[in-house]
This record gives structure tokens, C-alpha cells and sequence, in this order.
């Protein structure tokens, strides 16, 4: 390659400077480096089946902040991030023909249909223009090409295989530094970096951080290097991991990882890397291993998505199962807005609609509540989700709701939770639903996860008159009977249930990867 050449990394869900193999690659290839985003249109647009918005408030402007965060740090290293609002294969097409040195288009690969459709949209164009395309793997902690599998279709449909395989076979590539200085933009080629949008720029609103938010934080690789010096670091927060990553209020439950994850402000294998330094330095235990098994799963979703690609969006699932879905709005509305009646159901879904965050546990439970109690759509939770969740990964959301709808990787049927027991185990002095709901804040302790088993006199007292200041459940389960006072009044028929326990599951099944 002549060095008076330009390459151009188009960045995607890689927004950070330390272990990016597409700058690395760049820097030994060319004399001059155009750092690209693209805010592509198809990102805006709604959801598949339910026209739901597909970038939502609290996700958008994390973003934002993620891009202004890699332009200053990509300025400080002699370069700048070239901003461009377009299809990415357009854009890219229109600064090849404006640079007219361009030799090669660098970027990571994705594993979704419509991010592989951006990519063949990019090679045609880089193909007709004879420009080189070099991809990368750099989204998962072991790479694609290390797995102990001869061909992705060959990948265990039940995570457990996946990670027993992986941890005795395989290994994780070590991290790529952060380059000290990035080759400049091209000289005298009039590129502009362009305006970073505002929310408004997007027809999004911008958002009001909520003060009771679990996840109070900024977008970018700064931010998400300074998280992780606090959990592992400064408040050895990792060491007990996995004793609280059920929590439910507050931050340091858990690592809050995953939003940064998810747009690759911070890599999985610096992660990793972190994990054993602090195991050699401070301590090793079952905490500090939780959290690479749920980097793992994380990883299984990603590669679950290219062995399945638009299969994971087919409401028959992986397994090709034919389930009667209900398409109730009535119903969904009253699960979107936190107003079914059932107070750790609507807790959690109101969190998320004021913070574009939920818990591991909330997810767990109000997807169950979504599929099994209200037997609703399971593509209706998941396009919610893609529309709100501030670390909304494709591949992980809509796998985890294939799982906890039973047509996805899940080894077991009739997966149900009780979301009485649930909210009892989980928030047994009521303080996460208070938190939320403050029309029940005069409901002191447990009892606030059943008011309707409470007597005219308490309600009165506790100033909650049920379906004028709170409503009544939408449906009932008898399972929650055994724990309440009372008998439901109505049930839903021929719902087999599975009861979970209080303690962490004893095999690995469902672990809602955002816990971290």
C-alpha cells in the first residue's frame, strides 16, 4: 500500500480508542486516517412488527454523549471523529469520491441482518470504486475465530455446552493498547468532521434524568473507564458481585457495564483483563468469575444471532413453535405504563420508562409476566425494549426474550415466574416498589406486593383506594395465592408454572445478560 493513501474506519457499535483493532490495523496502513459515524436514518425508524420507535430518548442521547466523547479523544491524539448523517454506504461512497486517495474501508463486523445489509451496502460500493474493504472482530470476548467449533452452525443450542467448550478450549486474545497518536485527516482535502445532532436534530426529545435512577451516567469510553475503576477498584464492589447483582436500587449493585457495552465503549476483553488483575492483586471468587460467565453469555447471544440471523426475530423462535400469541393493546399498555395491578410487574416498567434502565431480576420477571401470565406477543416486550433500554443490544434482547417466551435456547418448557414469590424474595420489605410507585407508599412492608389482599380499613388507611388511586390486577395466577392471605379472585387456566427459589439458580439458566 502507498503511504500516501487514506483509509477510512467506519465505526459503528465500537465507539472507544483502547482495543480497537480496526485504528490499529489503520495506523500500520495508511499515512492518513478518517475516523467516520454515521447516524443511519434505518436506526430511527420503527420496529418491525409494532412500529415502535427503535432508538429511544434515554439510548440516543447515551450515544451522543459516547460520539463527543471519541471526537475529544480522538482530537487529542492529532485526529478528529468525521460526523455524517446518511446510509453508511452512501456516505462512505461520497467521501471516496471526495478524498480520491482512499485505499481501504475499515470496520468491524456485526452479526444482525440489518447491520450485515449496511456492510454489503458498503463492500459494493468500495467494490465499484476499487477501494479495499479490511473487517475486523472485536465485539465479543473470544473472537469468532478462536471458538472451538469448526463452523458457527455447529455452536450448542444450550449456552452450558457453549461455555464449558469455550472455557476449557479456547482463549482470549489479549487487549490492543490505546494509540498514543492516530494518523492526522488528509491535508488540503476540505473534509469537514460535521455537527454532532442534537436530540431534537433526530425528533427525539431530549431527557430529564431522573433522580432514582439505578443507572445515572454519561455515555463514552471515558465514563466507561472510570465505571469500572470505581466497581473493581475503588469500592472493591466486584469481590461481592455475585452476592448482590440482584439488587434492584442504587448503583453499585452491579458492574452497569452493559450500556457501554453495547455501543463498545469498553471492551469485554479489557473487562477480562481487569477481572484477572484483580484476582492476581486483590482477590479471586466466585464473584470476580461471575462476572466473565455473564460476559459469556453475552457472548453466546452474539454468535446465537449469527447462527440464527432473522430467525431470532420469527415469533415461532429458534425452535419453530406455534404458540397462540394474544395481540391485546389493552393489555400490552397496561405492562408498557406500569399500570397492571401487579406492583413489581409496574415498578420495574415504570423504572424503565423514566430511565431507559431495569435490573437483571425486573427483566426476568416482567418478560415472564408479558409471555406467561398475559400470554402476549413476545415480540411486543422486545420491541418495547429495543425502544427504551439505555444498553439495548440486538442480539441479546431479542435472545433473552426468546428464552423467556420457551422458543429460544432453554433446554426446559413451562419456565414461569411467580411474580409474588418474586417480588417477596427480591424486595421483601416493599422499599424498590415504594420506590416507584408512590401512590403505595403508605403500605409498610411486604404487604405492598399484594394490596389487594389488604382489607378496606388498611387500604383507607394507606390512603390507596384500588382502580381509582391504584388499579386491580389485570389477571391473577393462582400460584400467588401461597403467598398472600387470600385467594385470587380470578386466575388464568392451564398455565403450567415453575416456582423459582430464593437463591441463585442452581444450573445456569436464564441469566438476563444487561446485568451487568
Amino acid at each position: 500500500m502507498s503511504t500516501s493513501r487514506t483509509v477510512i474506519c467506519l465505526l459503528r457499535n465500537d465507539l472507544r480508542l483502547h482495543d480497537n483493532e480496526v485504528f490499529h490495523w489503520a495506523q500500520r496502513n495508511a499515512e492518513h486516517i478518517v475516523p467516520l459515524y454515521c447516524f443511519d436514518p434505518g436506526h430511527y425508524l420503527g420496529t418491525a412488527n409494532y412500529n415502535l420507535p427503535r432508538t429511544g430518548p434515554f439510548r440516543l442521547r447515551f450515544l451522543l454523549d459516547s460520539i463527543q466523547d471519541l471526537r475529544t479523544s480522538l482530537i487529542q491524539r492529532g485526529s478528529t471523529l468525521v460526523v455524517r448523517r446518511g446510509r453508511p454506504q452512501e456516505v462512505v461512497g461520497d467521501l471516496i469520491k471526495q478524498l480520491g486517495s482512499v485505499s481501504a474501508v475499515a470496520f468491524h463486523e456485526e452479526v444482525v441482518p440489518e447491520d450485515q445489509q449496511v456492510e454489503r451496502g458498503v463492500r459494493d460500493i468500495c467494490s465499484q470504486m476499487k477501494v479495499k474493504v479490511h473487517t475486523c472482530w472485536g465485539s465479543t470476548l473470544y473472537h469468532r475465530d478462536d471458538l472451538p467449533f469448526n463452523h458457527l452452525s455447529r455452536l450448542p443450542d444450550v449456552y452450558t455446552q457453549f461455555r464449558k467448550a469455550v472455557e476449557t478450549q479456547g482463549r482470549v486474545r489479549p487487549v490492543l493498547p490505546t494509540l498514543d497518536q492516530l494518523k492526522p485527516l488528509p491535508p488540503g482535502s476540505g473534509l469537514d468532521e460535521g455537527l454532532i445532532p442534537s436530540p431534537e436534530d433526530l425528533e427525539q426529545t431530549d431527557t430529564v434524568r431522573d433522580p432514582r435512577s439505578a443507572f445515572p451516567c454519561s455515555g463514552g469510553e471515558t465514563q466507561a473507564l472510570a465505571r469500572l475503576q470505581h466497581y473493581f477498584w475503588d469500592t472493591d464492589a466486584v469481590a461481592t458481585y455475585k452476592e448482590t447483582r440482584n439488587g434492584l436500587i442504587g448503583l453499585d449493585y452491579s458492574t452497569k457495564c452493559s450500556p457501554w457495552l453495547a455501543i463498545g465503549c469498553i471492551s469485554p476483553r479489557y473487562i477480562y483483563q481487569q477481572i484477572k488483575k484483580y484476582e492476581s492483586e486483590r482477590t479471586a471468587n466466585q464473584s470476580t468469575y461471575w462476572v466473565v460467565f455473564e460476559l459469556l453469555w453475552r457472548d453466546y447471544f452474539k454468535f446465537v444471532g449469527a447462527k440464527y440471523g432473522d430467525r431470532l426475530f420469527d415469533i415461532k423462535g429458534l425452535q419453530d413453535k406455534s404458540i397462540p400469541w394474544k395481540k391485546d393493546m389493552n393489555l400490552f399498555n397496561a405492562w408498557k405504563e406500569g399500570r397492571t395491578g401487579v406492583p413489581f410487574v409496574d415498578a420495574n416498567m415504570r423504572e424503565l420508562a423514566l430511565t431507559g434502565f431495569m435490573s437483571n431480576r425486573g427483566r426476568q420477571n416482567v418478560a415472564s409476566f408479558l409471555t406467561k401470565d398475559l400470554g402476549l406477543d413476545w415480540r411486543m416486550g422486545a420491541e418495547w425494549f429495543h425502544y427504551l433500554l439505555v444498553d439495548h443490544d440486538v442480539s441479546s434482547n431479542y435472545g433473552n426474550w426468546l428464552y423467556s417466551a420457551g422458543i429460544g435456547n432453554d433446554p426446559r418448557e413451562n419456565r414461569k415466574f411467580n411474580m409474588i414469590k418474586q417480588g417477596l424474595d427480591y424486595d421483601n420489605n416493599g422499599d424498590y416498589v415504594r420506590h416507584w410507585i408512590p401512590e403505595l407508599k403508605g403500605i409498610r412492608g411486604g404487604e405492598v406486593h399484594a394490596p389487594w389482599t389488604l382489607s378496606s380499613a388498611s387500604l383507607s388507611h394507606a390512603r390507596v383506594s384500588l382502580n381509582d388511586t391504584y388499579p386491580s390486577p389485570i389477571v391473577m395466577a393462582p400460584e400467588w395465592s401461597r403467598h398472600t392471605n387470600k385467594k385470587p379472585v380470578g386466575v388464568v387456566k392451564d398455565v403450567n408454572f415453575i416456582e423459582k427459589g430464593s437463591g441463585v439458580c442452581r444450573s445456569t439458566f436464564l441469566e438476563w445478560l444487561y446485568r451487568l
